[in-house]
C-alpha cells in the first residue's frame, strides 16, 4: 500500500512565502512524475505543477515564476516552494504521484490528503 503525506500548509500573508512537502512511502518500485494540484472552494481541481522523474518541470501559468516544484529521488518525496503568495493562491494542495508498485504492476495514479493554504490579504 501507498501512502503520500503533504506537510507545510499553513497561514500567510500576502507577498509571503510557504514550502510544501510531500513523501510518498510503502510498496514502491519507481515513481514517475510527481506533482502539485490545487481546489479552491467551489472550484474544480487544477494543476500547480509537475515534475517528471528526469526533473522537467511544467507549472500553471498563474504561479511560472513564483512557485518552484522540486524533489528528491532518493526520499520519494517532491516539494513546492512558493513565494509572493497572493489571496487567490488559497486553496487546498494536494500531491499527486504516478507509481509502480512492483516491477511487475501498471503504473497507477495516488493522491495526498491535502494540506490547506490560505493567503490573507
Amino acid at each position: 500500500q501507498v501512502q503520500l503525506v503533504e506537510s507545510g500548509g499553513g497561514l500567510v500573508q500576502a507577498g509571503g512565502s510557504l514550502r510544501l512537502s510531500c513523501a510518498a512511502s510503502g510498496s514502491i518500485f519507481s515513481i514517475n512524475a510527481m506533482g502539485w494540484y490545487r481546489q479552491a472552494p467551489g472550484k474544480q481541481r487544477e494543476l500547480v505543477a509537475v515534475i517528471t522523474g528526469g526533473g522537467s518541470t511544467n507549472y500553471a501559468d498563474s504561479v511560472k515564476g513564483r512557485f518552484t516544484i522540486s524533489r528528491d529521488n532518493a526520499k520519494n518525496a517532491v516539494y513546492l516552494q512558493m513565494n509572493s503568495l497572493k489571496p487567490e493562491d488559497t486553496a487546498v494542495y494536494y500531491c499527486n504521484a504516478d507509481l509502480r508498485g512492483s516491477a511487475w504492476s501498471r503504473i497507477r495514479d495516488y493522491w495526498g490528503q491535502g494540506t490547506q493554504v490560505t493567503v490573507s490579504s
